[in-house]
């Protein structure tokens, strides 16, 4: 099993949403994001899963992360419920962890067994929407990326997004999945 974190954040500060809502629009991200993760596991936190259109994303299992255990979802065959991050600890199968800021430091700084050996590092290089709201940023993350990882990409550019993988220091990465993200990363949709 492998751990895959996934974001898009602003290269200047590492912002990742501004309130309820992603501070630019960048239609060859999103399809990226979907090559990424169609077909695959997903863990989210209950604001991330509820910016999703109708709080789905087709061709994928969702599991949410919440203090809620009495939390509704919206497809209960491939939604699921967790409300303790240590479940992930010994998942079967390999999860893309999706967001938000909350769920991207839980698993970078809850322990060995939950950080990702892979990270899909996208930087938006533009300016930001002006939105109301509070900033939201992974700049502990990004520390932490920095210091126990190694980019093991170049950067790749697409609508002034760079994306690059960076993989845990020391680790053994299933190299099928390394290909795969390197082929979708690598090529213009």
């Amino acid at each position: 099993m492998t751990k895959i974190a996934v974001w898009c954040r602003h290269n200047e500060d590492n912002i990742i949403g501004i309130g309820p809502q992603i501070p630019w629009h960048i239609p060859s991200d999103f399809k990226r994001f979907r090559k990424i993760t169609e077909g695959k596991k997903l863990v989210v936190g209950e604001k991330t899963y509820e910016s999703f259109p109708n709080r789905t994303l087709p061709n994928r299992d969702i599991h949410i992360l919440t203090l809620n255990s009495n939390y509704e979802v919206s497809d209960k065959e491939h939604h699921f419920i967790h409300d303790n991050i240590k479940d992930f600890m010994e998942f079967d199968e390999d999860l893309y962890i999706c967001g938000g800021a909350t769920i991207y430091k839980l698993f970078m700084t809850s322990g060995e067994k939950l950080m990702p050996e892979i990270i899909v590092d996208s930087k938006y290089m533009g300016a930001v929407d002006d939105l109301e709201g509070q900033k939201i940023n992974i700049t502990p993350c990004i520390e932490l990326m920095q210091k126990m990882y190694q980019k093991v990409t170049p950067d790749y550019e697409q609508e002034n997004v760079l994306t690059s993988l960076w993989v845990k220091k020391g680790e053994f990465v299933e190299q099928e999945v390394l290909k795969e993200l390197i082929k979708i990363i690598s090529i213009n949709h």
